[in-house]
């Protein structure tokens, strides 16, 4: 089966090959700065085969190819006003899907990698009944923004941090701080690092996908 959205986010989604259904769990990938929709999309043969897998275009075009979702102004600071623009482009995407699609609202993942991570981050922690759980690969918690996080409100929430010891992207401390932050709520917080730079390998694919697949026998 193959599906298309209309939204103000051009996405893809990948072909499914589960029994045809009216309410599919499904993942979300939200690609890191100068990438695009295709990146992500090749993690979707080893993901589990339930999931309905939809990859989003950042709204920004990247100077140096591809897009992304908002300027830095320093690590740990996004540029305010593009910031805003694609969290509400994204929570938008989100509420089409949903309309569009057999999307099961009580199983809406993300996954993230870098910026993404801080995209998935954003949406998750401020709409945590919309969103069930999180994949962060080497990313942070954007905390200087003018969102207003649900700290209190993270009992039903699932996150798995990962993130390369060796990063010189975004440095491991920046994981641990996403780490420190989330021990101190009721989400379920896996927290993984790896001996590899600003990059997925296979060991942390495999155990993302391990993750999601645990996910949907909860």
């Amino acid at each position: 089966m193959q599906y298309s959205v209309k939204s103000s986010l051009l996405c893809k989604v990948a072909p499914i090959n589960a029994i045809k259904s009216d309410s599919f769990p499904t993942l979300i990938l939200l690609h890191g700065r100068g990438a695009d929709e295709n990146d992500l999309l090749s993690l979707a043969p080893y993901l589990d085969p339930r999931l309905l897998v939809l990859s989003v275009r950042a709204p920004f075009a990247f100077p140096m190819g591809g897009y992304t979702w908002y300027e830095i102004l320093q690590v740990g600071k996004p540029e305010e006003g593009q910031f805003k623009e694609s969290y509400e482009l994204l929570r938008n995407f989100l509420g089409d899907i949903k309309k569009q699609l057999p999307v099961n609202p009580n199983q809406v993942y993300l996954l993230g990698f870098s910026m993404g991570s801080m995209m998935s981050y954003a949406l998750a922690l401020t709409k945590p009944t919309e969103i069930k759980g999180v994949v962060a690969h080497s990313g942070y918690i954007p905390e200087e923004t003018e969102l207003h996080y649900s700290w209190n409100n993270l009992r039903n929430s699932s996150f798995l941090v990962a993130h390369g010891t060796f990063d010189p992207v975004i440095p491991v401390q920046l994981g641990r701080r996403a780490k420190e932050l989330l021990s101190k709520t009721e989400a379920s917080l896996t927290y993984k690092e790896y001996p590899i730079g600003h990059n997925i390998s296979e060991e942390s694919l495999h155990d993302l996908a391990a993750w999601l697949q645990q996910q949907l026998q909860t």
